[in-house]
């Protein structure tokens, strides 16, 4: 849950959840840490996601949208006791922006186009 928390913390999917999010699918949301280590995590649009988190631990599970945020529950590696929500109503997917980890670590999150994987 962790790792899946930490990539999220500050999704760049849209500006508002009421929008299309469909920016997201087949590209990469990556979030880029204080010690330059990066997580990655890709939307599909049957509502599943997977990811890998700084340290690569694989991750996946289902998302879904709820008002103006993006809530996440994860399955692998370990199902998740809780849903991790995400509020979208600020920040740019074009520009990219910063956030707030579930650690408190400030974060820098964007999208890159393609499947990125590093």
């Amino acid at each position: 849950l962790l790792g899946l928390a930490l990539i999220i913390a500050g999704l760049p999917i849209a500006a508002r959840a009421d929008q299309d999010v469909s920016a997201a699918f087949g590209n990469t949301i990556v979030s880029t840490y204080p010690d330059k280590q990066t997580a990655f995590l890709w939307l599909k649009a049957d509502g599943a996601y997977t990811g890998s988190s700084r340290r690569r631990t694989a991750m996946s599970g289902h998302w879904d949208l709820k008002g103006d945020k993006i809530c996440f529950k994860q399955k692998e590696p370990f199902p998740a006791p809780i849903t991790y929500c995400l509020d979208l109503s600020s920040g740019s997917p074009e520009k990219g922006w910063s956030a707030k980890a579930v650690t408190g670590e400030q974060i820098r999150v964007t999208i890159v186009k393609g499947l990125v994987h590093r």
